[in-house]
């Protein structure tokens, strides 16, 4: 059957008002979304200056402290402020409310200064799903050219060693990055720990005096007859090679691998100012404050000498924490009680040091993870637990660290101020500003991402962004 003339519409009485409505729910959501964008604009800088840096681990930590919001969201915020900061396009028309946060948050997960202008087109033109669904798309392809690559640097790793004519060893090494950087890194210990050896071996009464042999020569910065960088690698590298073959291949376990060594004497940890020695296994210095964060949750020996400096005794090593008391305070505490941490996973911190005569009991300890126990314990940082068994933290200058800090105050309208203060930025804002150019046509991801990839061939490249982020049809 075949109807001429216009097709009936059924119109809902309230259709005017409920179109104002409709109007100033798009209107009063641009407004939102370059309010966001100035938000945006502070993180980026309070992040960059070390605003968030008094005690907190991030500045998604600290937002998720004085804001109130949840971790992801906090972390996600300070993601794409920084992204922002090198997409000047994107963040200009987040500023004038043209997209919104939900398409900027997704377009910065794939957007770079050389594509910035392609994926603008994409985030006017399409909607917010259109968006994601090409951004996942893309994501794709990264992760297969990714996969592709790794294959391909694991597949060409190989080490060439031959003989040169006048008898020297030339060692050529293609590696994998992982494998490179711990190649590297044991080269450079190597390195200092020739350095290290020259030293002690060749400082006298007289100064340096050098010596011979392959290990200890010549290896002072400003000695124009001292090897060079590339010499000092090379011998580092042999040492590498005879400490493997003298200890053996097989790294260890990890908790022995990783274990260390802190002696200080009973006086510095009660008094970080008392005269004593606070050092790790290899001598070199560790501030008192170091031992006594470091004593708060650790294995302890106990060793007595004589005056002349010889060991007299020595105690069975003991858990400063043992297992039950800990399973308790951990139960009680669940994550670190620093004001906005929460991380699940602590150390034991006495709160009245047991060097001091704190007692190792459920009441003197709280979890603290490891940055906020070095913040207590080096940092300045003080906790103390009131007599109704609540924990009250200040900072280094005394002031409370409180646990939920006060939301600021709002105003009566705070949608006309977001209004007025849009309006004296010069942003002008309707209900049409941040509507997609999308009309309905069916969304082809595949041909979107040959579009718009670098990946994609040449020729594709000059096809209209916009068309191809919403429809399928040939651009003119």
């Amino acid at each position: 059957m075949n109807f001429s003339g216009p097709r009936f519409v059924p119109t809902h009485p309230n259709i005017v008002e409920l179109d104002r409505i409709g109007d100033e729910i798009a209107e009063l959501c641009a407004h939102l979304d370059a309010a966001t964008a100035r938000l945006l604009d502070l993180i980026r800088e309070f992040d960059a200056r070390g605003g968030w840096n008094n005690g907190f681990l991030s500045c998604a930590h600290w937002l998720c402290y004085r804001v109130g919001l949840e971790m992801r969201a906090a972390r996600e915020r300070v993601r794409v402020a920084r992204a922002l900061g090198t997409l000047p396009r994107l963040a200009q028309a987040l500023a004038r409310g043209e997209l919104s946060y939900s398409k900027v948050r997704a377009l910065t997960r794939i957007a770079t200064p050389e594509i910035e202008e392609r994926l603008l087109k994409v985030g006017l033109a399409g909607t917010a799903e259109h968006v994601e669904r090409i951004v996942r798309g893309w994501r794709r392809v990264d992760r297969k050219i990714e996969v592709e690559e790794t294959a391909k640097r694991h597949k060409h790793r190989a080490v060439h060693f031959y003989h040169d004519d006048d008898g020297m060893v030339i060692i050529r090494a293609r590696l994998e990055p992982q494998a490179g950087a711990v190649v590297i890194q044991a080269i450079t210990a190597a390195r200092e720990a020739l350095r290290q050896r020259a030293k002690e071996a060749t400082d006298g009464p007289a100064g340096p005096q050098f010596v011979d042999g392959p290990a200890e020569q010549r290896y002072f910065d400003g000695t124009p007859d001292g090897p060079t960088i590339e010499q000092q690698e090379a011998d580092a590298l042999a040492l590498v090679a005879e400490t493997a073959l003298h200890h053996g291949i097989d790294p260890g376990a990890p908790g022995e691998r990783y274990q260390v060594v802190v002696h200080v004497d009973a006086a510095v940890l009660a008094d970080a100012d008392a005269p004593g020695q606070s050092v790790v296994e290899n001598g070199a210095y560790v501030p008192a404050e170091t031992s006594q964060r470091l004593a708060c949750d650790a294995s302890r020996v106990v060793m007595r000498h004589d005056a002349d400096g010889r060991i007299t005794e020595v105690g069975a090593r003991t858990r400063t924490i043992p297992p039950a008391l800990r399973r308790a305070f951990e139960h009680r505490d669940q994550g670190c009680r620093f004001p906005g941490c929460g991380r699940r996973f602590g150390q034991g911190h006495h709160i009245q040091h047991w060097a001091h005569g704190g007692p190792t009991t459920l009441s003197n300890l709280t979890m603290l993870c490891r940055r906020h126990h070095r913040a207590v314990h080096e940092e300045g940082f003080q906790v103390e637990r009131q007599a109704d068994g609540e924990l009250y933290f200040r900072r280094p200058d005394g002031t409370p660290l409180v646990e939920s800090p006060p939301l600021p105050p709002i105003p009566t309208d705070p949608v006309a101020v977001l209004r007025e203060r849009n309006a004296a930025e010069g942003i002008h804002i309707d209900a049409q500003t941040s509507k997609p150019g999308w009309l309905g046509e069916r969304l082809d991801v595949g041909y979107a991402i040959d579009v718009l990839h670098p990946a994609a061939t040449g020729e594709r490249l000059t096809v209209s962004a916009s068309a191809a982020a919403v429809t399928t049809a040939d651009a003119d």
